[in-house]
């Protein structure tokens, strides 16, 4: 397993694996502290989960506008310096977040470090489609899923480790993570913005923000990401309401529950690579319906089952389900992209994450007091159902699409290979 996985690393362009490793440390990072948000709020401010839930809100919004401006900076004036401006705001902001003793201090370090601390996303992933080919696309994406999924599985485990000692250290930790980070990126990843090949002047900064309107007019590519957001709204399910309900429903402990998450993420980390080469041939719309039905199935089954092992039984499903739709979902959104308008479309890409962040878990909370736990689960079954019909009927939609971008993939392919030997 390991031996394909490093063989299939080979296959990439340098900056690509750099791009990875860079990836990794910066989420390792993350996940030593996002785990203990909730946490360190209610022990250092004495406050409840109604502030929490403002926290996680004012990041929400934060991303939202975030990597609508760092996806059009991203536009005009390239990836890298989007990139290094993320990463270097992210690492400060959490220096000043685990010095600050005024929870109203910490909501508007919050804001700020979602609105800059984002610049990076979206020029993030438009750098895995200006650096590979569109035949490559989907597993490199699936790649990045590995390497994120890794730092899933050991960063709790130190960040737990960490947090007996100090929460202040889990603060410096995530900033020391990002410097590294933006070291590796500023000593190793040249720009990947493709060069114009034509004499038209560049964009001004408000022309390049007022391109995203050009965005919203690909009314396809709105409806994709209408239709991935439904499935992304089942999904964050796995990681906010979930635990509460297994706990509240049939006592399931919290360190079981901290099992059932790692062998998600372990799944993702040995399978990904695997699944995406196999499935990457395929239609995508097609391949994100089939993904679809896993989701349906492995959510749906919470609202039915009672017994521990089902409960992990419907973690495999549902991890064998994210595995087929996200990598391929990403390598689709950067496929429907102009070249010279890749930042933008990836940050609009995002809002099918940030905008069911923003209500997802309020109206999960609301459907669980008000109609009953279960029924958050068989409202998912149906949410993931109609996105796999939604998928389906997009594939006759993109398939012209698809098709004339599949004519350049053999060219650029030969173009990959030839710059991958030199």
């Amino acid at each position: 397993m390991f031996t394909k996985i490093k063989n299939t690393y080979k296959e990439y362009p340098k900056a690509f694996k750099v791009l990875t490793l860079a990836t990794f440390i910066d989420m390792l990072g993350s996940f030593l502290l996002y785990p203990f948000y909730a946490l360190y709020i209610t022990e250092h401010f004495g406050v409840g989960m109604v502030e929490v839930g403002y926290l996680f809100s004012i990041l929400s919004v934060g991303n939202i506008i975030g990597g609508v401006i760092g996806g059009a900076l991203a536009d005009k004036y390239g990836r890298r310096a989007m990139v290094l401006i993320g990463l270097v705001v992210s690492g400060i902001g959490s220096i000043l977040m685990g010095l600050v003793n005024n929870l109203n201090i910490f909501y508007l370090l919050a804001a700020f470090l979602g609105l800059i601390g984002n610049f990076g996303g979206p020029a993030r992933q438009a750098m895995v489609a200006d650096l590979l080919p569109k035949e490559k696309q989907a597993e490199g994406f699936g790649i990045l899923r590995v390497a994120f999924n890794l730092s899933a599985v050991i960063g709790p485990l130190l960040g737990a480790l960490i947090a007996t000692q100090s929460y202040m250290l889990l603060f410096i930790s995530d900033a020391v993570s990002s410097i590294i980070t933006a070291v590796i990126v500023y000593l190793v990843i040249p720009e990947t913005k493709p060069q114009k090949h034509d004499d038209k002047p560049e964009e001004t900064v408000i022309k390049t923000l007022i391109g995203y309107k050009e965005v919203l007019k690909d009314s396809v590519y709105v409806l994709f990401l209408s239709v991935s957001a439904l499935t992304v709204l089942v999904y964050m399910q796995m990681n906010s309401t979930l635990s509460v309900f297994l706990r509240d429903e049939y006592g399931f402990p919290k360190q079981a529950f901290g099992l059932l998450l790692s062998m998600n993420a372990a799944m993702v980390v040995l399978f990904q690579l695997w699944i995406t080469r196999k499935i990457s041939k395929f239609a995508p719309m097609k391949v994100m319906a089939f993904g679809s039905i896993f989701l349906m199935i492995g959510f749906g089954m919470y609202g039915f089952v009672s017994e521990s092992y089902l409960f992990f039984i419907a973690m495999a499903i549902i991890t064998v389900g994210e595995m087929i739709v996200f990598p391929i979902g990403q390598s689709a959104a950067a496929s429907f992209a102009p070249e010279d308008k890749r930042g933008r479309y990836m940050a609009v890409y995002s809002f099918q994450w940030a905008i069911p962040n923003l209500f997802g878990v309020l109206v999960a909370g609301l459907i669980m007091v008000y109609i009953g736990p279960n029924w958050v689960w068989y409202i998912g079954g149906i949410l993931s159902l109609i996105s796999m019909i939604g998928f389906w009927l997009l594939h006759g939609v993109t398939k012209e699409r698809f098709s004339k971008e599949k004519k350049s993939a053999n060219e650029e392919l030969l173009e990959f290979t030839v710059s991958s030997i030199e």
